[in-house]
């Protein structure tokens, strides 16, 4: 491995481009978020973000990204799969409350953050169907042939993570305000839309990946064609998993807190008369707050 790395140059190797991105990235986050007097950030969320940026250079930036490029496709799934399922909801978990709202309504993008916000089921189709096309095998040749398309294909699969993980964090309720029950539903489809192509890949024995058959076993020689796309399949499915996974018991532990706290509670709009719980309708509200 050593040997083969070698014939880069450190540029190719370290990705200065890459690193002035995390770079500026972090002077923008201590800048507008640590330092501002209107934000309160605290330790967890600086960090999720640190950590983001750390797995984002690591990924995009070190000699693994040459390795992703040019000899692994197992690896290059790893990439992706680290900056959809990873970087992305902890860019968004390291964001101050409140940070987002100001940010969607400043640029007057709150209609469009809101509609697709509150029909996300769609996001979830488009984001997974980004995936599953990006690894079939006709679509993943023509697209890793030409570098510019690669780049904006991910960044598109990127921004759509982004949105779909927003629906399951939720962290403003000002721009969609899902209710748990419909969170949990949504992250267990969405874990199931890429188990067809999970599986066709650990279970194909054949190369189909013609970009990176013909570099096969040159960096790690036991790792044939078939056993790289093998190991792509599975890698994504399992960071796919435990990422889903983790929101899953977050989601459904904060929905039993929830619930404990709403249990026995008697609302401004509800009365008990002989037991049974009564629901005041608009006019019964308004006549109350007249004869207040």
């Amino acid at each position: 491995m050593g040997a083969l790395l070698s014939n880069y140059a450190w540029y190719e190797l370290l990705g200065p481009v890459t690193l002035l991105a995390a770079a500026l990235l972090c002077y923008w986050y201590v800048r507008t978020m640590i330092k501002s007097p209107h934000y309160h950030t605290t330790t967890t969320q600086k960090v999720y973000f640190f950590t983001a940026v750390t797995l984002f250079y690591l990924a995009e930036g070190s000699p693994f990204a040459v390795i992703a490029e040019e000899y692994l496709v197992s690896a290059l799934i790893f990439q992706l799969s680290i900056m959809a399922f990873v970087v992305v909801p902890l860019f968004i978990l390291s964001l101050p409350n409140g940070y987002l709202d100001i940010f969607f309504w400043r640029h007057k993008r709150l209609k469009i953050a809101g509609f697709l916000f509150k029909h996300p089921w769609p996001l979830a189709v488009i984001f997974n169907g980004l995936i599953t096309v990006y690894l079939i095998p006709l679509f993943f040749n023509v697209i890793n042939g030409n570098m510019l398309l690669q780049f904006l294909y991910e960044v598109l699969v990127v921004l759509f993570a982004f949105l779909t993980w927003w629906v399951i964090i939720q962290p403003s309720d000002e721009i969609a305000d899902h209710s748990y029950f419909m969170r949990v539903a949504y992250v267990f489809f969405t874990t199931l839309f890429l188990m067809p192509i999970g599986i066709f890949l650990l279970v194909i024995q054949d190369p189909v990946y013609t970009t990176y058959t013909g570099v096969a076993g040159e960096l790690i020689p036991a790792l044939t064609a078939v056993y790289d796309q093998q190991a792509a399949g599975g890698l994504l499915k399992f960071v796919q998993i435990t990422c889903y996974s983790i929101a899953l018991f977050h989601l459904l532990k904060k929905w039993g807190l929830q619930e404990e706290e709403n249990e026995g509670k008697v609302d401004d709009d509800t009365r008990v008369v002989q037991g049974v719980v009564i629901k005041l309708n608009e006019r019964n509200r308004r006549n109350k707050g007249k004869k207040r």
